[in-house]
């Protein structure tokens, strides 16, 4: 099982996933993306912002947690701080252009797929893989309390390999 690595450049998702307004002009270019991304987000594209979203959305649909990228940033010559890297994630995960995904109480992956969909956990090697099936369903959800509205529902399988 493979992550899928398409060109995260697909228009309608991201601009399902930004705030309404101006509509990033893709061109494919990912430094030129990654500008347009930050801005129709809200965001200024700072040189910080602009290192570390080329670094995310230049590869393709990629699950990585902030010590995966600050450690690509480090290789990458990007100077920049863990704490940065942590702040980053955070505000394109509140901008709508991360999605956040936790697979324990200790690990949290930022998905560069805004898309609704689900997750294998592959535990020997704890990568994150998309599920591929865009028709799977839960059968029955669980009564929401008064006052609350189900905002996302994340589901994780977590698969081991055979003993």
């Amino acid at each position: 099982m493979s992550e899928n690595n398409a060109p995260h450049n697909d228009e309608t998702a991201l601009s399902a996933a930004l705030h309404p307004g101006r509509q990033p002009a893709l061109t494919g270019c990912p430094w030129h993306d990654v500008n347009e991304m930050l801005q129709a987000a809200g965001l200024r594209p700072t040189r910080q912002r602009m290192a570390l979203g080329w670094l995310l959305f230049g590869k393709g649909a990629r699950h990585l947690t902030a010590e995966m990228l600050y450690e690509e940033a480090t290789l990458a010559k990007v100077p920049v701080s863990l704490a940065t890297v942590y702040n980053t994630l955070n505000q394109l995960t509140d901008a709508g252009l991360l999605r956040q995904v936790s697979v324990d109480g200790t690990k949290t992956y930022f998905d560069t797929n805004v898309t609704t969909h689900h997750h294998y956990y592959l535990e020997n090697s704890h990568e994150l893989v998309d599920i591929p099936d865009p028709h799977l369903a839960l059968s029955k959800m669980p009564d929401v309390p008064d006052g609350y509205e189900i905002a996302r529902i994340d589901m994780v399988v977590r698969l081991r390999k055979k003993r």
